[in-house]
């Protein structure tokens, strides 16, 4: 009972003045003292939100959550900062239902299930995560929840909205689909969180959130959660919000502190040769590798798969079901490295992934937090390995200014072996890796072209790995000139056909036929006489 008299005095004093929360150091804020607990079995939460929690194993909270929970439980616009990996899914998802405890209905009628809680995300695979965290954390609840996201069939999700739900999880377009399609009524919303929100208002995304926010009630509690807010994105999600509670359990834009970044000088021809130098190096078993393009992740991934590594590629260009098994054989072990674009460095959250590596160095310097947080989740180690070519100053010296400190660029020592496994020399020919560069030149043959051979090997060296395609020899060209016997007819008079009376040797005779039908005689020319 004291603790819910003090909640009620909080948020009296919260609707009259919006204190904001500043990281760990202000913990001496009124939030902090009053509310702020550091296990979920002192969070009064209802029992069936309880149970779940305890049967996910969890226990205590993290800074993010002790912070943002009782602040989201009053009922006031939040916009949360944290360290990728720290839970914020969580942290909006459970005062969430326990305010909506008060709507959940056992009536199969679809009227008694209007939605009042609308989780947007950037993209399919964050979406269809989040929306699993929340049907864990409803289970016990008569709450209903799905996810629409695009690439997939809008049949299922239809039936699914048709039914009623309180809480929808979606992607901007594919709600957009469906409230043009009249599946998806929003006039009842009483909640809306926008994670990864620094992507959500990126110009790319705000005309579709823009439009969908036209829909939504205008009384309503707005959550914005990111691991990296720019000054720009702030100032545009105020227009979003009303006295918003700013909640920062790090510094802006910050990585980690359990990540060990490392950033290697590797040329564009040698970047593949240091993935399997540091893999070797480090033992390391299973790692995400992050590429700048969608054609630049099938191209590496086959190149890995060639070398010997189970590899499997994510990226926009695949359907939903390529993407869904992609990520699915990673997570069960299957395979060995995701070769993906970002499409999947925001909020994916893979258990015990070690290393990430930057095989192309991020264009937008947020990405570059968003990248390495897939590793170093929940307390647990990672390592981070950026490939720096010649080019990417210019991208380096962004990231620098974000994280503001000063990054050195290291340079990598290579062993004289090849990956382990089969691979592509260049030459269109599979080898052994034990068997050396000297194997490879003996399957195309020694003697007179084995001095050519080593030399476009040494330069094929020199070139990070490609080996020009040497030329194969006839033994016949090798051999001196013979002058034909003078007795030895040419050979095009040797077989050439006998002449025959009245026409050219060189013209077939047309062969003779049976008819079928004898053809009618040709008419008798009449005489003019």
């Amino acid at each position: 009972m004291q603790i819910l008299a003090i909640a009620a005095a909080i948020a009296v004093v919260c609707a009259l003045r919006p204190i904001p929360i500043q990281g760990a150091s202000h913990r001496a804020d009124l939030f902090s003292v009053a509310l702020m607990t550091s296990s979920f079995s002192n969070l009064s939460l209802a029992e069936p939100l309880a149970r779940a929690v305890a049967e996910m194993g969890y226990e205590s909270m993290t800074p993010i959550q002790e912070q943002a929970i009782p602040v989201v439980l009053t009922g006031q616009d939040v916009m949360g900062a944290a360290q990728t990996g720290t839970g914020k899914t969580a942290a909006f998802s459970l005062p969430l239902l326990q305010r909506l405890l008060k709507h959940e209905s056992s009536s199969t009628s679809p009227a008694r299930h209007p939605v009042r809680a609308l989780v947007l995300l950037p993209t399919r695979e964050l979406a269809d995560q989040v929306a699993q965290q929340v049907a864990l954390y409803a289970k016990y609840t008569k709450l209903r929840s799905t996810v629409v996201f695009g690439g997939m069939d809008m049949k299922p999700q239809t039936l699914e909205l048709k039914k009623g739900v309180e809480i929808l999880v979606a992607t901007p377009g594919r709600l957009l689909d469906h409230i043009e399609a009249k599946n998806a009524v929003l006039n009842q919303v009483e909640y809306v969180v926008l994670d990864e929100a620094d992507r959500m208002l990126d110009i790319g995304f705000l005309p579709d959130l823009q439009r969908i926010l036209s829909y939504l009630p205008k009384q309503r509690t707005t959550l914005l959660f990111s691991a990296t807010f720019s000054p720009e994105i702030k100032r545009l999600a105020g227009s979003y919000l009303q006295n918003p509670v700013t909640i920062e359990v790090a510094r802006p834009n910050e990585t980690a502190s359990t990540v060990e970044q490392h950033f290697y000088s590797a040329g564009d021809d040698d970047k593949r040769r240091a993935i399997h130098q540091v893999l070797k190096t480090r033992g390391i078993k299973q790692a995400f590798i992050f590429v700048n393009s969608k054609l630049g992740c099938a191209r590496l991934a086959r190149s890995l798969e060639r070398e010997g590594l189970k590899t499997t590629a994510l990226h926009g260009d695949k359907s939903q079901d390529e993407r869904l098994k992609a990520l699915e054989s990673f997570k069960s072990g299957e395979v060995d490295l995701l070769v993906c674009t970002d499409v999947a460095a925001r909020g994916l959250d893979i258990k015990d992934v070690p290393a990430v590596f930057n095989f192309d160095v991020p264009f937008n310097a947020e990405d570059y937090v968003h990248r390495i947080g897939r590793t170093g989740r929940a307390g647990a180690s990672g390592l981070a390995v950026t490939l720096v070519s010649g080019s990417d100053a210019r991208l380096v010296a962004d990231i620098e200014k974000l994280l503001k400190t000063k990054i050195e660029i290291e340079a990598i020592e290579y062993d004289n072996e090849r990956p382990q496994g089969r691979f592509n020399d260049g030459r269109r020919v599979w080898n052994e890796a034990e068997d050396g560069a000297g194997a490879a030149r003996a399957s195309h043959g020694e003697g007179a072209g084995a001095p050519r051979a080593a030399h476009g090997d040494r330069a094929g060296r020199s070139r990070g790995g490609f080996r020009p395609t040497p030329v194969s020899r006839d033994p016949f060209f090798d051999k001196p000139y013979e002058a034909p016997a003078e007795s030895q007819a040419p050979g095009w008079e040797a077989t050439a056909r006998p002449a025959r009376s009245g026409s050219s040797p060189n013209i077939k005779q047309r062969r003779k036929v049976a008819a079928l039908f004898k053809s009618p005689p040709a008419p008798e020319p009449v005489s003019e006489s």
